[in-house]
């Protein structure tokens, strides 16, 4: 089975792009924090997180997410002026670059600057509990938004990994929010689901999600699928952060083999190259039109359409 993705979402507007489903893309993960569990303090100067961002889009990546608040489990939270200073300098030295960006953000005053600083889309950890004035934000400006599943905070998320249906309940919890976002103005091929691997769900909650990720792909919205790095690899292979490269790429394409659209990872050359492997695989199966792929930096290009 081939890696086309198996949703019904086929494109993915994003401010003034406008990205292709039909195959995977990935997300580079860009996080300017002194606390994230796998990369803090890395790119917290301006310089390196540029710097950093630009070779994101070299290396493949047709989004390019950015985060100034760790969301890693029992992070406290960071107030919005001190998020804003963090993400404010990164945001104007990427105004050029030629995929969009989204702000890992659920504050309105800091995706409101965000916006107004170039962002195409606001990922939202909370799926608008924190702040649904968000969805109307992203209804007037057009931009895209992604609608993550968790519990509580991230402070208290893995305080509470019991489920009766992990994939039922974290699909009805989707779907109520994108109807919330759809209520207040957002059109719908504006606005993507995310189930949340790692955010308050156990080892098992993680797996049985990836395994039955086809369900939420039933919803018909582009899938965000975050696999990198997580803390549950960690457990399965008992392996520190920096070791989860091979164990992330697997989860992730098993995930996009379930329906995942968009794959948010932090290495994000090993990812281009499983999936240009795995591609030039499938072009050659009975039936399937051959063609010479583009280069992954002429599909970072290509993203805006």
């Amino acid at each position: 089975m081939g890696l086309s993705a198996v949703g019904p979402a086929r494109t993915w507007r994003t401010g003034d792009h406008e990205i292709s489903l039909e195959s995977p893309v990935i997300a580079g993960i860009l996080n300017v924090t002194p606390d994230s569990f796998s990369d803090g303090g890395r790119f917290d100067e301006p310089r390196k997180a540029i710097a950093r961002g630009r070779q994101i889009a070299e290396e493949g990546a047709a989004i390019l997410d950015i985060g100034a608040e760790s969301t890693r489990p029992g992070a406290a939270p960071v107030p919005a002026a001190e998020e804003w200073a963090r993400l404010e300098p990164v945001l104007l030295g990427l105004r050029d670059l030629p995929i969009p960006v989204s702000v890992d953000t659920h504050k309105l005053e800091v995706a409101e600057r965000a916006v107004d600083a170039g962002a195409s889309a606001i990922n939202d950890v909370t799926a608008l509990r924190a702040d649904p004035a968000l969805a109307g934000l992203a209804a007037r400006t057009g931009v895209g938004l992604i609608l993550m599943h968790m519990r509580g905070t991230p402070r208290t998320m893995q305080l509470d990994t019991d489920y009766g249906d992990v994939a039922a309940e974290v699909r009805g919890a989707l779907a109520e929010a994108r109807r919330a976002a759809l209520d207040a103005g957002c059109e719908p091929d504006r606005i993507a689901v995310d189930p949340g691997i790692g955010f308050g769900k156990s080892l098992d909650g993680n797996l049985e999600l990836l395994a039955r990720l086809d369900e939420i792909a039933s919803l018909g919205a582009p899938v965000w699928v975050g696999p990198s790095r997580k803390s549950f690899l960690g457990a399965l292979l008992d392996v520190g952060p920096d070791e989860r490269v091979t164990a992330s790429v697997a989860a992730c394409l098993a995930a996009a083999r379930r329906g995942a659209h968009v794959l948010r990872v932090h290495d994000v050359r090993e990812m281009r190259q499983a999936l240009d492997v795995e591609g030039a695989i499938e072009a050659r199966r009975p039936g399937v039109v051959h063609g010479a792929r583009p280069s992954a930096r002429a599909r970072a290009a290509g993203g805006r359409t």
